[in-house]
């Protein structure tokens, strides 16, 4: 919880919800420049400015139910949702693709667990998975930002990813004997 302390859950929301909107703004650019059309780049930005201003903090916290960590899991699996679609629909991805669905499915993992802390089990007291989550959190946020910006695989997802699939692929064709 040091980071909610040091800067406010305000303000931490709302750098990355500025941070989605800056990367949208920086993607139409980049978009009008004609250099990545045909892609999913400046819809998946679209979308995680859109959803990330609706669920911002500000606004959740304005809600008459108490469950907001249920509301944010909630929207990052509409906006998974949404992703996948405009996915379907284009059939073309960016490397920030990958970024964005595994990003959204931690970030929404992290935010069932802490309603399932706090809501259900009744949990009261701060411990260490509280600050694994803020950390986490925001860490994934900031990821799925530079993902979204940079455009290319620099943590190696895909690469992993690859590995996964080929070692799949092979051991799914191998004899018992």
């Amino acid at each position: 919880m040091f980071l909610t302390e040091l800067f406010g859950l305000f303000s931490l929301s709302a750098f990355t919800m500025w941070g989605f909107l800056m990367t949208f703004f920086f993607n139409v650019f980049v978009y009008s420049l004609d250099v990545k059309r045909g892609t999913t780049l400046l819809l998946s930005s679209f979308i995680m400015m859109v959803s990330y201003t609706l669920s911002d903090y500000f606004y959740t916290w304005l809600s008459m139910r108490d469950s907001i960590y249920l509301d944010w899991a909630l929207y990052d699996i509409s906006t998974i949702t949404a992703l996948i679609c405009i996915y379907k629909v284009i059939r073309k991805t960016t490397p920030s693709f990958l970024y964005l669905i595994i990003g959204l499915s931690i970030n929404s993992i992290l935010f069932f667990c802490m309603y399932l802390d706090i809501y259900i089990f009744g949990n009261i007291e701060p411990w260490y998975f509280w600050d694994v989550y803020t950390y986490l959190v925001n860490l994934i946020d900031f990821v799925m930002i530079v993902a979204l910006i940079v455009d290319k695989d620099f943590l190696g997802l895909h690469k992993v990813k690859n590995k996964i699939c080929a070692y799949l692929r092979t051991s799914g064709k191998r004899k018992v004997i």
